[in-house]
């Protein structure tokens, strides 16, 4: 789930930071003054780096679908993509391997909102291994196709980096009613049981009561709130990476407001929001985040061209699968604009947002 880089703890833990992990509670802030930052020590401006003999932790929280998760996970997975997988898991009763077949798949993948192009170049791979192993059944095309799928998905398989530097910093970026806010609260937990601390930032100073109902996950996982009454995001964002490194976090995690993609002027605040974070901190943020939400299909796409060429994107959380049956839009964006896919959610519970896994996810699309 997450690649975790740990490092020695410090001798002399700072006062603050242990003040700072007293109480899970919302702190209000005055708006900081982001143009004239205070400057830190320089031992602390650096990033520290992994330590030599310290080896990556790869993933294998509880729910992962790596070689040997529990079952249970993958049951959720399969029920969570049955409306896209719909259209593909019943093409496979025939007796033999015709023309037809093929229209089908590509009827049933052009519906789930695949694409034109990520399609096309499904059928051309499937068509080519189809020959070259000479199949012979609609079974052996079912499993060509996992295999196809499987190595299109491939590349946005990539761990969350945690412990690269100290803070991480993380931006939630994401259009209204994507699922930011409940994503934070979710990824919090996880975070939280690699052994993580974790301090959350109400940057989404617009929505009405979007302070409260980060507030409220807040209490719900223990760690503190960083938020101000009616202030500015890039504030905020400022306050909170500071507030991290005075108070030796691991994670910060900065809400945003949700804005459309051609909201020119909410855009350009990104831009300005993720400026301040480098001025509170050299390198921040480290992770810009994109959560999206499943059932808007290709409109998917289009944000996420628009939101990556804002900002950079390093990651996406897929959310809301269980409610679409456009989850073949992953194909698109793999074949478009292949941003790692960190998680994806397939359920309300905290169980169903889990790790990105390319191999479970061909597997359970195809089979149904």
């Amino acid at each position: 789930m997450f690649r975790l880089f740990k490092r020695k703890p410090s001798a002399d833990p700072p006062a603050e930071a242990a003040a700072g992990a007293a109480s899970p509670s919302l702190v209000q802030t005055q708006p900081a003054q982001p143009a004239q930052p205070q400057q830190p020590p320089q031992a602390a401006a650096a990033a520290p780096a992994a330590s030599p003999g310290a080896a990556p932790l790869e993933p294998g929280e509880p729910g992962s679908a790596a070689p040997g998760a529990p079952a249970g996970w993958f049951g959720r997975l399969r029920q969570g993509l049955r409306k896209t997988g719909a259209g593909l898991s019943g093409l496979f009763g025939g007796a033999r391997i015709d023309e037809a077949l093929f229209e089908e798949l590509e009827t049933a993948l052009i519906l789930a909102d695949a694409g034109s192009a990520a399609t096309a170049q499904v059928l051309q791979e499937l068509r080519r291994k189809v020959r070259a192993a000479r199949a012979e059944t609609p079974h052996q095309v079912r499993e060509l196709l996992r295999e196809v799928l499987t190595e299109l998905l491939s590349p946005l398989q990539k761990p969350l980096d945690i412990g690269r530097t100290s803070p991480t910093v993380i931006m939630m970026v994401g259009v209204n009613g994507a699922g930011k806010t409940t994503s934070i609260g979710k990824l919090t937990r996880h975070l939280q049981a690699a052994g993580c601390k974790v301090l959350l930032a109400a940057g989404d100073t617009f929505r009405a009561a979007a302070r409260e109902q980060l507030a409220a996950w807040g209490e719900r996982n223990g760690v503190q709130v960083i938020a101000q009454q009616g202030g500015d995001p890039a504030a905020v964002a400022f306050d909170a990476v500071q507030a991290g490194r005075a108070r030796g976090m691991d994670v910060v995690i900065v809400d945003t407001a949700g804005r459309l993609p051609t909201q020119a002027h909410l855009m350009e605040e990104l831009k300005k929001v993720k400026r301040v974070m480098g001025k509170a901190m050299e390198g921040a943020p480290h992770e810009a985040i994109l959560v999206i939400d499943a059932t808007n299909g290709q409109n998917a796409l289009a944000q996420l061209r628009a939101f990556d060429d804002t900002l950079g994107l390093s990651g996406i959380i897929l959310t809301k699968l269980d409610g679409s049956a456009k989850g073949g839009v992953i194909a698109a964006i793999a074949r478009e604009r292949p941003v790692p896919i960190y998680f994806i959610g397939v359920g309300e519970s905290l169980e169903d947002l889990q790790v990105f896994d390319a191999q479970a996810f061909a597997r359970a699309l195809v089979d149904g």
